[in-house]
Formats: C-alpha cells, sequence, structure tokens
C-alpha cells in the first residue's frame, strides 16, 4: 500500500491484543483515520475504559496530517494509534471522496461531554493534563459541578522534563479510567504515546485546547457555524495569527485531489 495515497476502506486491528475489535479505516495521506459513526466511536470507548489495556486515541484534521508528512515521529504515532478520529471537515470530505462511509465529524470536543456522562454513571475516575494553572483548575471546578460522581484530578500542562517523573506518579496513583491530555498539536500525542504503557490508563486522548473550553477561557463556535463546518473560519477570524497554520488546507485539497486522479488512472 502506498502511504502517500489513498486506499479503499480497509479493516484493520486496533491495539496490542491478540483479540480485539476490528475497526473499519481509511487511509489518508498515510494515516488511518476511523470511519466510525460517533455514536459507534462512543460506544467503543465506553467499553475500552472497562478493560485493562492501554489505548490512544487521537483526534486529527487536515493540519494533522500535513505537519505527519514533514514529520516522521508524528506520522509513526498517528499510524500506531489505537484509534484516529476524523476531526476537520477536510478529512471527512476527503474519506467521502474516496468512496468511505464516513458520517461526519468526531472531534475531542464532541466526544467529551459524551465520555464524560459515562464515567460520571459508572463512577470513574479521570485525570486531566494540559492548559494553563487557572484554566486547568477552572475546568476542574466545572467537571466536579457537572460531574458530581466522576473523580477528578489534573494539573497545567505548564512543566519542564524533569517534572514529567512526578507526574507519571500522580497519574498513576490516581488510577484514571480515562486520561485527558491537552498540551497542544503533536506534544500531547508524543507524551501519550511514550507513556501510554507504563502509565496503563484504558484510554487516553488528546483534546487540544477542549479544558479552556470547558475553562471558559476560550469560546467554541457557535452551533450554526458548527453545522456548516466553518469552525475553522470561527477560530481565524477570532485569532487572526493562525492564519499561517490554515495554510496547510489547501496544500491537503491539493494532495486529496493528486491522490484521487492518480487512483483513477491506476484502475483505467
Amino acid at each position: 500500500m502506498n502511504g502517500e495515497t489513498f486506499s479503499d476502506t480497509r479493516i484493520m486491528n486496533v491495539g496490542d491484543s491478540a483479540v480485539q475489535p476490528r475497526i473499519p479505516t481509511i487511509e489518508i495521506l498515510g494515516i488511518p483515520f476511523s470511519t466510525l459513526t460517533f455514536d459507534e466511536t462512543i460506544e467503543l470507548l465506553a467499553g475500552w475504559m472497562k478493560e485493562d489495556q492501554p489505548r490512544q486515541v487521537v483526534t486529527a484534521n487536515p493540519e494533522y496530517v500535513m505537519i505527519a508528512k514533514e514529520n516522521p515521529q508524528l506520522a509513526a504515532i498517528l499510524r500506531e494509534a489505537d484509534l484516529v478520529t476524523p476531526d476537520g471537515i477536510g478529512a471527512v470530505m476527503a474519506g467521502r471522496l474516496f468512496g468511505a462511509p464516513l458520517e461526519g465529524r468526531v472531534t475531542g470536543a464532541d466526544m467529551l461531554p459524551r465520555l464524560l456522562d459515562i464515567c460520571d454513571r459508572e463512577k470513574y475516575r479521570v485525570y486531566a493534563l494540559g492548559s494553563k494553572p487557572e484554566a486547568n483548575q477552572l475546568a476542574l471546578q466545572r467537571f466536579r459541578r457537572e460531574y458530581p460522581h466522576v473523580h477528578f484530578a489534573g494539573r497545567d500542562g505548564y512543566f519542564i522534563e524533569s517534572d514529567v517523573p512526578d507526574i507519571l506518579d500522580e497519574i498513576k496513583q490516581h488510577r484514571p479510567h480515562l486520561l485527558l491530555v491537552g498540551l497542544g498539536m503533536g506534544k500531547q500525542d508524543a507524551f501519550i504515546a511514550k507513556y501510554k504503557k507504563e502509565l496503563g490508563v484504558p484510554v487516553s486522548i488528546a483534546i487540544g485546547g477542549s479544558l479552556d473550553v470547558f475553562a471558559g477561557t476560550v469560546k467554541r463556535a457557535p452551533l450554526i457555524w458548527q453545522k456548516m463546518h466553518i469552525e475553522w473560519l470561527y477560530r481565524l477570524l477570532k485569532q487572526p495569527s493562525r492564519w499561517r497554520r490554515q495554510l496547510v488546507l489547501p496544500k491537503f485539497a491539493i494532495l486529496v485531489l493528486s491522490a484521487y486522479i492518480r487512483g483513477r488512472f491506476q484502475k483505467n
């Protein structure tokens, strides 16, 4: 299989155990995206949280894919993750172009409340690592108000390498069923990949800026913007400094179309 092009939808094993659910995926520029619906993804993660096997979940958008093309370490992390969901509409549209039944985006921001509902019902433990100190505490306060049966713990994402052993010890002592990591694109995924087995958390998920949204320090795009699939534009208008990051989107589209055209010619 050529990692630089798309494959047809394929079934692949997920996780390290010999007996695992099989998750349908489509490979987009070398990254295997799950084609599960949002509800199917939540059901899968709910089952995983009941098990002892540590697993990594990545919510990836086209920006992730483009950075991974230039960053072999991130590319390897995405390929080896237990689940990669399509966080951006660009990934969804690319998958549909190649016949994958992608229903829509499966974002960390949308999954988080559903996962915490499950944790509240099951009286699970959750650890939240990330954001600035004040935002982390505000998010934890809101979590505790809205999900009173969950045992929460956490700390901010501003630390140096020498702090890591203490952070790992704190997470181990808490024994979470769900680990939320918001350290920024790439860094959060590398942290989970590096320490997944040592920590042994059933589900570790990189959630980007979702802690800031829960803390109220960052406002998510209004629902109408989300439904129109232009949440990226809302963020750009709110944070004009993001414009350089958005330049990867047309590059992603060009690569997608090139791969599609090559695939059509190869079939003919």
